[in-house]
């Protein structure tokens, strides 16, 4: 039976995190903003990674001009620094995103107190923050309004000019509760040196938004070919960046998750298997142990169908008990997973342990078909006769 308490477990815990992992990711990508492609630097192929050529801001420009990408709709670059923040006391150490004024708008994102990033920061290298709602709490007293505060990046002050959304999810950086964003050009200037041998400012990531879910195809092969024609490259095999859907990512996080799920579902699969092949040494004990009982109510009348009945209904509710156990060691598990993993809502769904019990109700039938058979096969002479 432990190996179907397991089984069963492992199939309901399968279920829950299949389905809590593809909420979360779903919740995930629609903070991100809609119909949105990423441009990020990338090694050609077959060279090291010291010959990636970085994307700049000068690239950026090119496909938010509507005569070189007129599918796209809105473009913001954005330039990521590690440095270690402080504000009286406290301290922390997180990626400082330097972005746009365009930012909020292709990320649907907006401050909840204070202003965003303007162009006017943009053009002075302004030393001024926008602070995701964690890092403030992180860094002030609930009694102290961040607004109009001092806090230093790498030892250089900065002030506060914002308080951006709750988003309660992460993003590819991690939580962007977390985040704290400033002007692009004060990232690449005075956080880092962040330019080329030909004085071009380097920059993490591009996000540019299609004009609509139609022209994504469209968009992302008008930024391909200008970036192509940018880098003088000439075959496709050979680029030194990538352009990336919404979808295409969703499509390898299903491919890891999809593992996932085979791997949980093999380890089911043979606790399931250990589970009926329990069972069944379980009934045909049971059968021998029995034989005399099975001898007297067939010779007081029972057919070989009500004998094949009774065993197999005892297998079967066999089996479901221990569905019963894997069915709350399942739930339990997932609640764990649950505790620490606060992102992914796992819960146990109605589906769950429909499946959960007929999985159940299938190995008590398979496995216990075999011993029912036996017993009902019984000569019930031979049987009254068995010591």
């Amino acid at each position: 039976m432990l190996g179907i308490i397991i089984g069963v477990g492992a199939v309901i815990a399968l279920v829950s995190l299949g389905q809590g992992v593809e909420k979360y990711v779903k919740q995930t990508f629609e903070s991100l903003g809609s119909n949105l492609l990423f441009v990020f630097a990338s090694a050609p192929a077959n060279n090291a990674i010291a010959d990636i050529k970085p994307i700049t801001l000068d690239d950026a420009d090119a496909i938010a001009n509507p005569l070189n990408a007129p599918s796209v709709s809105l473009v913001a670059p954005q330039y990521n620094v590690f440095a270690l923040i402080a504000a009286g006391r406290n301290g922390t150490a997180i990626t400082v995103a330097g972005v746009t004024p365009a930012y909020q708008d292709i990320r649907s994102w907006y401050p909840s107190a204070g202003r965003f990033v303007d162009e006017a920061d943009i053009n002075s290298a302004s030393r001024v923050a926008v602070l995701g709602v964690k890092t403030a709490q992180d860094l002030f007293d609930p009694s102290v309004d961040p607004i109009g505060q001092q806090i230093r990046i790498n030892n250089l002050p900065f002030r506060v000019i914002g308080i951006m959304e709750e988003r309660g999810g992460s993003s590819f950086g991690g939580n962007e509760d977390e985040t704290i964003l400033i002007p692009i050009s004060t990232a690449q200037t005075r956080l880092a040196q962040a330019r080329t041998s030909t004085g071009s400012y380097v920059v993490s990531v591009i996000y540019a938004q299609a004009i609509s879910e139609e022209r994504m195809k469209s968009a992302q092969a008008e930024i391909e070919a200008l970036l192509r024609d940018r880098q003088g490259v000439e075959f496709k095999d050979e680029e030194a960046f990538q352009v990336i859907t919404q979808d295409q990512i969703l499509s390898v996080v299903g491919n890891i998750t999809g593992l996932l799920t085979v791997f949980l579902g093999l380890i089911a699969g043979i606790s399931l298997l250990v589970g009926g092949i329990g069972i069944m040494n379980i009934m045909l004990v049971t059968v021998t142990e029995r034989t005399r009982e099975i001898g007297l109510r067939k010779a007081v009348g029972a057919t070989n169908m009500a004998i094949l009945s009774q065993f197999l209904i005892e297998s079967i509710v066999l089996s479901l008990l221990g569905g019963m156990f894997g069915i709350a060691l399942g739930g339990i598990a997932a609640f764990i997973a649950g505790q620490l993993v606060p992102q992914l809502e796992l819960s146990i769904t109605l589906n769950a342990i429909l499946l959960a019990t007929g999985v159940s109700t299938a190995i008590g039938v398979f496995f216990g078909l075999y011993p029912a058979r036996r017993a009902a096969q019984l000569h019930p002479i031979q049987a009254l006769r068995y010591e």
